[in-house]
């Protein structure tokens, strides 16, 4: 079963919400990547990144020619001593990618955001300068 983002005429795959969920509440995942297949105008998962792999291990798999989305499941711990967790939506949309796929990621992205239910911060970001690691952990406290 897939999902319809009314906007676009876009479809989430089933397979996308189930590994968000495994990532929210089982912590199977570190991040997923997604990535828009316009031929058959599914959003897909197009990489999952496993509950040992970090932050760097998700800049790293971003393309650096096309657009994608990323969830991140960033845990700190507070100054109170409190273990937290906190997920970030990236919508990563690089210079040096094609208009067209830009204009499809942004009309698409809140779509997927409805779907993906629990997210609690979201970054826009052109190059790895914007969604550097300090941005993450102060958005985060």
């Amino acid at each position: 079963m897939a999902f319809k983002m009314a906007t676009t005429g876009m479809w989430v795959t089933e397979e996308c919400k189930k590994s968000f969920m495994e990532m929210k509440w089982k912590k199977e995942h570190r991040y997923i990547v997604f990535k828009i297949d316009e031929g058959s105008r599914l959003v897909t998962v197009d990489k999952v990144g496993g509950a040992a792999e970090g932050y760097h291990d998700l800049a790293a798999s971003l393309p650096a020619d096309d657009c994608r989305y990323a969830v991140f499941d960033f845990d700190f711990v507070t100054l109170d001593n409190c273990r937290k967790s906190k997920i970030f939506f990236i919508a990563w949309s690089p210079t040096a990618s094609r208009i067209r796929a830009k204009m499809l990621y942004a009309t698409s992205k809140d779509g997927l955001r409805r779907v993906l239910d629990g997210i609690h911060y979201e970054l826009q970001a052109t190059d790895p300068t914007e969604m550097g690691f300090d941005i993450i952990r102060d958005r985060a406290k």
